[in-house]
């Protein structure tokens, strides 16, 4: 059979041109015929389908003689399976209905073709049907092909169990669905993908795929490698971030084991339920994301964002105590535990603290360091000092620790800063996005920034009036009976108690405490000098002071050993003469001169004989006191305190209970020699 050059050339694959050339560099071995052109010009030419090669003529037959038969005895020869035999036709068109349905259509052209029974050769008639389409002869005589077997493959299976395989014709016109994890790469393309995909600096950079790929062009050329495209390079990298789950891996190696920790890490919760009210209290700083004008001790007025001191109970979530302050220190943090001790007169068992610097300050945990800061040898630290059991440290960059007390300074962002004119926005390392931009140095000189003062008064309304009386989401996933803040905290029964200590005690630990050398001038601090007629004795050595730091005027002195010296006011310098102060001098001639008269009789003591001593202690104490009691009224009971166990202030104590006996002794010798005196005289 002969047909034409441009047939021979699609049926070979080749360009028409290329081909002609070649037949006629060798027209001895082609067997050839012409025929004159009906529309005039060169005489068309024909080549026999013997001289076509065995590729070609195999097309060709299939193409012009169909034989379904022969077709299945060639796929029973074929071992391999074509992708859609025994696959889920309903599963192809929920994942890829689009393809399913443009082979649906295209299938309808290829039957035509292959029903086709014209005049004109079928060779011929594909290729003008394929024009007409606008597709290449070459691809549309390939989808036949697959259309072909696919009706092949239907009739085998179908003559096994006589079911229907019609949709075979169909699947093998649509593109075959791509399985998990099959690329066409070679291993070291992989590795190379992996390894820089998930590289610490590459992530940490957010290098982009772009990046990898244009450094994966620079290696195949360099090692050889087949250098795939980029898409499959996409592909590869989200299959791996999809399918195999990398995901987490990838972030910690772009975000650092911190933020790892924080946002993928799983965490478990809490059974906050389990925790007696006052059981576990957390305590942790806030800055509001709100401005407020300030006023500094010199009268200077600035502003500034506050910080909030809070205890919050576990339990309950009631905010126990709070400190609103321009910056946070270990003072501020003692002034809020007092005032939750004193409102609630009950110590909480255990704190769980946050973990910086004026939370675990020493004389707060009493933690043992290079340097014992508090003097007190029975003292362990501020917070067992007032009769909490023990204190917790949240571990340090991980919040969730203590996620009550953050959820509360969430609640209080978005319940009560946000009400705030000033409000700026949260300036957090995930949410830079909510910054808000506020002129805050004109708003303060506008004065449109409310006070301290007002700010504070805002807040202690907000939380009686709304957070303690709302209800708590988290009360109610715990299933609480009461689900409001306050009404759990005033009505549960499973409550831990401990007394409060006395309120001098804790005065006492309120102030601040240093060990200081005392010279024969007195003690220096703040830049004035202290002395007193006691502090004589300690002169050249070093002492322990307490003092408020609101209130320098007066410092209180203790041995190092807890024992109280006294208190020491602080002294007029003495001014050279002629200028010198007649008030000041007189004080420190007075103080010279009983210092004098008290060591003299200390020494006349020292040096009196022993049998003398006898006489006098005797004669001292053969007088008769009397007893005097002071018993609450009928009805009336004391208010409960924890017996304290610190050795200096069972030194004060002790000491004032001396100093009371004494008077006692005192007034009674006195009344014991008036009354000898009358009965002289009488």
């Amino acid at each position: 059979m002969y047909i034409t050059l441009e047939q021979a050339a699609e049926l070979e694959g080749i360009n028409y041109d290329t081909y002609r050339k070649k037949v006629q560099r060798n027209k001895d071995t082609y067997n050839i015929k012409q025929e004159e052109n009906e529309n005039g010009g060169k005489p068309r030419i024909y080549i026999h389908t013997e001289n076509l090669s065995k590729k070609a003529r195999k097309l060709f037959k299939e193409l012009n003689n169909i034989d379904v038969a022969d077709m299945v005895v060639k796929q029973l020869k074929d071992n391999d399976m074509p992708w859609y035999v025994g696959y889920d036709l309903q599963e192809y068109i929920n994942n890829n209905s689009k393809y399913y349905y443009e082979a649906v259509e295209y299938a309808k052209h290829i039957e035509a073709c292959v029903n086709y029974q014209g005049s004109k050769d079928k060779t011929g008639y594909v290729s003008s049907y394929a024009k007409e389409l606008g597709k290449p002869a070459r691809t549309f005589r390939r989808h036949m092909q697959h259309y072909l077997e696919g009706q092949a493959w239907a009739l085998k299976m179908s003559n096994e169990d006589g079911c229907n395989y019609d949709f075979y014709k169909i699947l093998a016109l649509c593109r075959k669905p791509r399985q998990a994890g099959e690329f066409r790469l070679q291993d070291e393309v992989k590795a190379f993908i992996e390894n820089l995909w998930f590289h610490k600096d590459f992530a940490m950079n957010l290098g982009t795929r772009e990046n990898l790929y244009e450094k994966l062009q620079l290696e195949a050329d360099e090692y050889g490698w087949q250098c795939t495209s980029y898409a499959t390079v996409c592909r590869y990298i989200n299959y791996l971030m999809e399918v195999k789950r990398y995901k987490n891996a990838y972030y910690l190696q772009q975000k650092g084991i911190r933020e790892y920790r924080n946002q993928k890490m799983v965490k478990g919760r809490r059974n906050t339920k389990s925790i007696p009210v006052m059981g576990l209290v957390q305590g942790d700083e806030h800055t509001f994301d709100c401005w407020v004008k300030f006023k500094h001790p010199n009268g200077k007025i600035v502003a500034i964002k506050p910080t909030l001191v809070s205890w919050i109970d576990t339990r309950t979530r009631v905010l126990l105590s709070y400190v609103i302050c321009n910056k946070a220190n270990s003072g501020i943090l003692k002034k809020s535990l007092y005032k939750m001790l004193v409102n609630y007169n009950c110590c909480p068992q255990w704190l769980l603290i946050d973990n910086g610097k004026d939370y675990t300050a020493e004389t707060m945990t009493g933690r043992k360091r290079n340097e014992r800061v508090s003097f007190d040898s029975e003292t362990v630290g501020f917070y067992r000092s007032i009769g909490i059991k023990d204190d917790i440290r949240s571990i340090p960059y991980q919040p969730w620790s203590k996620a009550q007390q953050e959820r509360f300074y969430g609640t209080v962002c978005n319940k009560f800063t946000k009400w705030m004119g000033s409000y700026t926005g949260t300036l957090t390392g995930s949410k830079t996005f909510a910054k808000v931009k506020k002129d805050i140095p004109k708003m303060l000189k506008e004065d449109k920034l409310i006070s301290m003062e007002k700010f504070y008064e805002l807040f202690e309304t907000w939380v009686e009036t709304k957070y303690h009386m709302t209800e708590h989401g988290g009360l109610k996933e715990m299933k609480e009976k009461w689900v409001k803040p306050m009404e759990l905290f005033n009505n549960c029964e499973d409550k831990y108690y401990k007394p409060a200590p006395p309120q001098e005690y804790m005065t006492m630990l309120m102030m601040k405490c240093e060990r200081v050398h005392v010279y024969n001038v007195g003690i220096k601090k703040f830049g004035y000098w202290y002395r007193s007629l006691e502090l004589t004795d300690y002169i050249g050595e070093k002492v322990d002071i307490r003092y408020n730091e609101d209130d320098v005027t007066k410092l209180y002195v203790y041995t190092r050993k807890g024992i109280k010296i006294g208190e020491v006011v602080s002294q007029e310098l003495l001014d050279i003469a002629p200028k010198i102060s007649s008030k000041a001098l007189t004080e420190h001639i007075k103080m010279q001169r009983s210092q004098e008269k008290r060591d003299k009789a200390r020494a006349k003591e020292m040096t009196t004989p022993l049998h003398q001593r006898v006489e006098n202690h005797n004669a001292h104490h053969n007088v008769a006191g009397y007893i005097i009691q002071n018993n609450p009224p009928a009805g009336q009971v004391d208010n409960v305190v924890t017996l304290v166990t610190d050795s200096q202030y069972r030194q004060e104590i002790k000491a004032k209970k001396a100093n009371k006996t004494r008077n006692t002794d005192f007034f009674n010798q006195e009344a014991k020699e008036a009354l000898n005196i009358l009965k002289n005289l009488g």
